[in-house]
């Protein structure tokens, strides 16, 4: 797990906690300029309770790694577009009050305060920024390792159920033969079926015919009875 110390040093491991602004309002609450954007080196200084010109060491020893996560330096016409806009923004009596820089300006975001605090050793406010990033660090290892506990639990029951299918395969490959041998008994049986019922319609027509020559032998006989006793 880092440490303190190797944060303080190590510029990569900054980098890896860059996306971690919300721990700013965690520690303290951060006042922006108008805009909700940006702030100046005088509202960093009083978020960490240092100087000015404890942060503008700071950023000339890390002025790279800075500006690579916001810092930015207006001048000439930038800077007065930046303060217009900041007036526009600012209602009320205060716009009047509002500071302006004479020839440059330096603007700093939330991500850059962040970055400020990482290196900053002499604030308690950026000791506590750090602490705060090392406990999330620690709580999010923490919930790896538990992540990797689950996964390779899952893993091992997945290795029985692997082996309980292996046995299993033999048993359906028995079962799937025993359903084809019933398929076919079926099919005969009903090959049989269908023979007896044509056999059946057969006979019945049989006794239909069988039916009309009892009735004619019927009549036959009770003609033959009346003409004998006629005579």
């Amino acid at each position: 797990m880092p440490t303190e110390v190797a944060l303080l040093e190590s510029r990569a491991l900054r980098v890896e906690q860059m996306g971690r602004v919300d721990v700013l309002d965690k520690v303290k609450s951060l006042v922006m300029l108008p805009d909700g954007i940006h702030v100046r080196t005088e509202g960093v200084a009083r978020y960490f309770e240092v100087s000015t010109e404890v942060i503008k060491k700071v950023i000339q020893r890390h002025r790279g790694e800075m500006e690579e996560n916001g810092l930015t330096l207006l001048r000439g016409v930038e800077l007065r577009n930046f303060h217009r806009d900041m007036v526009s923004l600012w209602e009320g009596e205060e716009a009047e009050s509002y500071p302006q820089a004479a020839t440059q300006l330096t603007l700093y975001t939330r991500r850059t305060v962040l970055n400020v605090a990482m290196p900053l050793r002499d604030s308690d406010i950026a000791r506590c920024v750090r602490t705060y990033l090392l406990d999330a660090e620690q709580d999010l290892r923490a919930g790896y390792a538990s992540l990797e506990h689950r996964v390779t639990r899952v893993e091992s029951c997945l290795a029985g159920v692997g082996s309980a299918l292996q046995d299993l395969g033999p048993v359906l490959n028995r079962m799937s033969h025993r359903l084809d041998s019933l398929d076919r008994r079926l099919d005969v049986t009903h090959q049989v079926v269908g023979a007896m019922s044509v056999r059946l319609g057969h006979m019945s027509e049989d006794i239909v015919r069988i039916d009309g020559r009892m009735d004619d032998l019927a009549r036959n006989l009770k003609d033959l009875s009346r003409r004998n006793r006629q005579r």
